[in-house]
């Protein structure tokens, strides 16, 4: 089964990483873009899960829409199975345009141990 993983905050890294290590064939990462911080707005600092993504050696994207043609394709590209959501905001009418094969999953990172287990 193809996983695509959707996520951003640091509390989301758990879900992705226990995905990783119990050997779930996770195929790409979707998080938001790297944010300005600082003082002066001028360094850009990576989510939480792209960097455990990236250390791991997952595709990362990045959409600054998430109607974005250019993402769409992407997306579609990963041939994916299922869709794993934690703590990331995904407009209704792009699930559509995915081609997501039939199933699709909510999970909270309290419920990971239990849902993983099931996939």
């Amino acid at each position: 089964m193809r996983i695509v993983f959707m996520g951003t905050p640091e509390f989301a890294v758990e879900s992705l990483k226990a995905l990783v290590e119990n050997g779930y064939n996770v195929v790409g990462v979707v998080t938001q873009p790297d944010k300005p911080v600082g003082r002066h707005q001028e360094k850009l600092q990576p989510p939480a899960v792209k960097v455990y993504a990236q250390s791991v050696g997952l595709p990362v994207l990045q959409p600054i829409k998430m109607k974005d043609a250019e993402f769409l394709e992407q997306l579609r590209a990963l041939k994916a199975d299922l869709q794993v959501v934690v703590a990331f905001r995904m407009l209704p009418e792009v699930y559509g345009r995915c081609h997501v094969s039939e199933h699709l999953m909510f999970m909270l990172p309290c419920c990971l141990n239990i849902g993983a287990q099931h996939l």
